[in-house]
């Protein structure tokens, strides 16, 4: 690059800071020529500013996600917890039902035997009355 002033190689990039355009020429920031230099804040020093208002805007969003996700994480973990006891109850409770099920099965089975012997000396009693008459 050549090195005296603005050349044709120069980028020209418009940043517009207080009705001010600049070119950007070798890491370097200069008017462009026939502009008004008035005494006010550089445009180096307002795009730190401008920087340093992203860089902030940055910081917190990422403290922001930071906090949604431990908050998530918290919510997920309580939801996780109270899914969990929530189908431990869900099947002590249906072991329960099966349990009184097998119960009330295991009762009618000793019913159902107790009516049956009844029934075979009912019937005993009868094939000997008939036979011994």
């Amino acid at each position: 690059m050549e090195s005296g002033g603005t050349s044709g190689m120069a980028k020209r990039m418009k940043v517009y800071v207080e009705g001010k355009e600049t070119l950007v020429e070798d890491e370097s920031t200069a008017l462009v020529p026939g502009e008004e230099n008035e005494p006010s804040v550089s445009n180096s020093e307002q795009v730190e500013i401008e920087i340093a208002h992203v860089l902030e805007k940055i910081n917190n969003f990422t403290q922001m996600v930071s906090e949604l996700l431990e908050s998530g994480k918290s919510m997920l973990k309580e939801l996780s917890n109270d899914f969990e006891e929530r189908m431990i109850l869900l099947h002590k409770e249906q072991m329960e039902k099966w349990q009184e099920e097998i119960k009330e099965l295991r009762t009618l089975d000793a019913a159902n035997e107790d009516i049956d012997a009844l029934l075979q000396n009912a019937k005993y009693l009868l094939q000997n009355i008939h036979g011994g008459s």
